[in-house]
């Protein structure tokens, strides 16, 4: 049983090395990593700053922003989603908000 393994193993490996592999030069590991995948939608947790004012977290991404106002907080959020995704070809279609807010009840 071993020999008949070990003849196995070594006729893959004669086979994988008698197979023709395609050349693959530094331009074409550079134009792999340059492609990037598009995202259709971002979604942001919105939660109240015990200071005041909103933070919004993106889901998915390194993506954080923080502002006084809901006004304000959408203007930021829209130029965080710019900022981090700078090819305008991958920047999302959407951007979605959830807002969370805690309650805490006595029993």
């Amino acid at each position: 049983m071993l020999h008949t393994l070990i003849s196995l193993s070594t006729l893959l490996i004669l086979w994988s090395f008698s197979f023709e592999w395609p050349e693959i030069g530094p331009k074409d590991i550079i134009g792999c990593m340059k492609k990037t995948i598009k995202v259709n939608e971002v979604i942001f947790l919105v939660e109240e700053a015990q200071e005041g004012g909103y933070i919004a977290q993106a889901l998915g991404a390194s993506i954080f922003t923080e502002a006084d106002n809901l006004e304000a907080l959408h203007s930021q959020i829209r130029d965080a989603v710019k900022c981090h995704y700078e090819n305008e070809t991958v920047q999302p279609q959407m951007i979605r908000l959830h807002f969370v807010r805690e309650e805490v009840l006595a029993v």
